[in-house]
């Protein structure tokens, strides 16, 4: 309890203060707490903006490198007002069930946010999500910041808006059947986004082509939407093939009790041999959907740049700061085009 208090203490000091450092300090804090569940996992939320960096155009890249501690870190930091902190007002932001808003084809929903407030009661969308609608606001905000040259706004933004970006690219995250409650399949939310980016993540590549602008941002993110619709349905028809004829020690890891083990945010383990069949079943989706995000990220980031007038953002940093990242920059360039990040350390779910 008193661990929430502080916690507590320290969202009210960032909600009110517009110092950069203060906010650092906040989210050391929070990523020391466990949270209950990150989408994505923390490794991948992480990793998604990251390597979004270093896809980025020149003269962009130089000042989100300059931050990029701050932005990989950060984009744990939306699940963390829900768990942490438990803030009401993020869990819709996360997932979007189209089935349960009976309009059919993702084609037909509302496109804009006004639309959809026109459409629909503020129950009806915080009970069914509204991610879509909720990456049109952030990036309004993001343009508006860089308008207004305010480093800390675009910084704070921008890695929100990749782990929305990250979350739109989770396909559990858009359909109803979010944990594979309606096909006996609980559990396979985080075993897909978590245990399995942990096991085979070393090997995923994570090099994507250099940022582009959205014609239509809008458009775009609905069709992020009906591409992840559509692959939900694929992953959990494969992990059900994979149950068939197996007992659940085959399928489960087990205490020494004989019950199915649990990390500490009460997600199952899966046995090895099981996450190594269905990870080959998926053909690289996991990594294929990290990469899917990792573009949208930078071009999204891009785009809102773009629309502001392109600023100057080498003017948001002093030459020092520059001039001590660069060799790190460098590196990573060097990584990435082998598909590699740099290593940091993500505290483990499974």
């Amino acid at each position: 309890m008193q661990r929430f208090l502080n916690c507590l203490a320290f969202l009210t000091m960032f909600a009110t203060s517009r110092r950069l450092p203060r906010r650092l300090a906040l989210l050391a804090f929070l990523l020391s707490v466990p949270s209950l569940l990150f989408a994505w996992g923390a490794w991948s939320h992480q990793r998604i903006n990251r390597a979004a960096i270093l896809a980025l155009p020149p003269v962009m890249r130089t000042f989100f490198y300059n931050h990029a501690d701050f932005l990989t870190e950060e984009a744990v930091l939306p699940d963390a007002r829900k768990y942490v902190i438990n803030d009401k007002a993020e869990f819709t932001r996360h997932f979007i069930n189209p089935e349960a808003y009976n309009l059919g084809p993702v084609a037909q929903f509302p496109r804009t946010w006004a639309e959809a407030q026109t459409r629909f009661d503020a129950a009806t969308l915080e009970k069914n999500g509204t991610l879509p609608w909720y990456i049109e606001q952030m990036m309004g905000k993001l343009t508006r910041a860089f308008k207004n040259g305010r480093k800390d706004e675009i910084l704070f933004l921008a890695g929100d808006l990749g782990h929305y970006l990250g979350d739109a690219h989770m396909p559990l995250h858009t359909t109803l059947n979010h944990d594979g409650q309606l096909t006996d399949q609980r559990g396979i939310h985080s075993f897909f986004e978590g245990q399995l980016p942990e096991m085979f993540g070393k090997d995923y590549n994570f090099h994507v082509r250099e940022a582009r602008y959205i014609d239509d941002p809008l458009a775009e993110t609905w069709a992020i939407m009906q591409r992840s619709f559509a692959t939900a349905d694929t992953l959990l028809r494969l992990e059900k093939e994979q149950q068939a004829n197996l007992t659940a020690a085959s399928i489960y890891q087990l205490d020494a009790q004989g019950a199915i083990r649990k990390n500490q945010f009460g997600d199952t383990y899966h046995t090895a041999d099981y996450a190594t069949r269905y990870h080959l079943a998926l053909k690289h989706m996991v990594e294929r959907q990290l990469r899917a995000a990792t573009v949208a990220t930078a071009d999204y980031w891009y785009t809102a740049w773009v629309n502001a007038g392109k600023p100057d953002l080498g003017k948001l940093d002093s030459k020092t700061t520059t001039r001590n990242n660069q060799r790190g920059l460098k590196q990573e360039l060097k990584l990435i085009r082998k598909g590699k990040l740099v290593d940091f350390y993500t505290n483990p779910e499974f």
